[in-house]
């Protein structure tokens, strides 16, 4: 239903989770076609403030191209990220795949992320609706994919890095994020002028959820990964993008209708699949605000 523009409203947090958790709930973009099965559960959002300094170390992390939250939109005032964890049952299809991955999850990947962007413009013009400017950057024209930076393959924002200013997870070996919803799970995210308390005060070290940072206890994404491109030194982006292109899409793009069948092993049948490792301290929940910036920030 349409929303005629207005002046700044009284909007919170609290009415802007509101409306995500009830589109992801209610939507039938979340939806596997013909089924009312989910992609998705329920969301979990985050807020970090837009002159938080992150985003300026991210040109440097990421590289220069990428984006700060005032470049995308000059009177930001807030960054909102949210989590999308993948279905239990999805995930569970998932675990005994060794090679490829099932078809429920390449069915996610391929159709569950057009219904993210979906989400992206639908809290943007929400947002714009109430008399707060914003911009969902991955859909925002002059957003692109970058082949070469500081960590290889990258975009011009981050999905990954904005999510980790609002405090929802930390890194891991296999370049995930590692949220209180676990790794298997789709990012979004919008700049605002909207003021809103950041949960960013909490925001763990980068590696702090990952078990084999912390003490070199874990290795299954490791095993878990088909390509071998995945190793104690990292992540190869190369080597993972061409075992996509080359197999995974070569093999059931056409068969399954699947454009993007993803992979998702290393985020699958690993324990960091849909929580924070247990041996791995859970630090406060990214939802306890602290007081919202002021309109100069």
């Amino acid at each position: 239903m349409a929303v005629t523009a207005k002046g700044p409203d009284a909007t919170t947090i609290d009415d802007l989770r509101a409306e995500v958790e009830a589109f992801v709930r209610d939507h039938a973009g979340n939806r596997f076609p013909g089924s009312d099965r989910p992609y998705f559960e329920a969301p979990v959002l985050g807020v970090a403030a837009a002159d938080d300094p992150i985003f300026h170390l991210y040109k440097q992390v990421v590289g220069p191209f990428h984006g700060t939250p005032r470049e995308l939109l000059p009177s930001a005032v807030s960054v909102v990220s949210w989590v999308l964890p993948i279905a239990r049952a999805t995930r569970r299809s998932n675990r005994p795949e060794r090679a490829l991955p099932s078809r429920p999850w390449a069915e996610t990947r391929s159709f569950g992320e057009p219904f993210n962007d979906e989400l992206r413009r639908h809290v943007q013009g929400w947002l714009r609706a109430r008399g707060h400017a914003a911009v969902a950057p991955v859909v925002a024209p002059g957003w692109s994919r970058v082949d070469q930076g500081p960590m290889g393959r990258a975009s011009t924002w981050s999905e990954r890095h904005a999510a980790y200013a609002c405090g929802l997870g930390s890194f891991s070996l296999n370049d995930g994020l590692i949220t209180i919803r676990g790794i298997a799970h789709r990012l979004g995210s919008v700049v605002t002028a909207l003021p809103l308390p950041p949960t960013s005060e909490g925001r763990p070290g980068v590696r702090d959820h990952c078990a084999f940072y912390g003490d070199g206890s874990c290795t299954r994404c490791i095993d878990r990964c088909p390509a071998g491109a995945i190793t104690e030194a990292g992540h190869d982006k190369e080597k993972c993008n061409v075992y996509l292109e080359t197999v995974t899409r070569a093999t059931l793009a056409g068969p399954w209708g699947t454009p993007v069948p993803g992979c998702g092993l290393c985020q699958t049948k690993v324990p960091c699949e849909d929580r924070i490792p247990p041996r791995v301290k859970v630090p406060a929940a990214p939802a306890a605000p602290r007081p919202p910036p002021s309109a100069g920030r």
